[in-house]
């Protein structure tokens, strides 16, 4: 397996509804995750970036979130029709999707 260029992370941490905190699983992160691995097999990009779903990310009232590292960029509110720009503009041309870019208050 050769070492990924970038490395993505899609919050699918879901908490039980009437949990006082939202979470990714309430705002469709598993779309958002499917669309992101779609990409992966359409564009055959296996050897530069891996696609992995984690839990909690942090800022849960901004999700779905995505991280790409190593940059260390955060993006909030990823919905599935954005996928493709990320991949575009940052995966495939290293300039990150300012539109979606985590507010400082969440991550600086």
């Amino acid at each position: 397996m050769a070492k990924p260029e970038k490395h993505i992370f899609i919050c699918t941490q879901s908490r039980p509804s009437g949990h006082p905190r939202s979470s990714c699983g309430q705002k469709n992160c598993g779309e958002v995750a499917d669309e992101f691995y779609w990409h992966l097999q359409e564009r055959q990009l296996f050897d530069k970036v891996r696609v992995t779903t984690a839990g909690c990310l942090g800022p849960c009232s901004e999700g779905p979130s995505v991280l790409v590292y190593p940059e260390g960029v955060m993006y909030g509110g990823v919905s599935k029709e954005d996928v493709a720009a990320i991949f575009d503009q940052h995966l495939e041309n290293d300039r990150p999707v300012e539109r979606l870019l985590m507010s400082s208050e969440f991550w600086g």
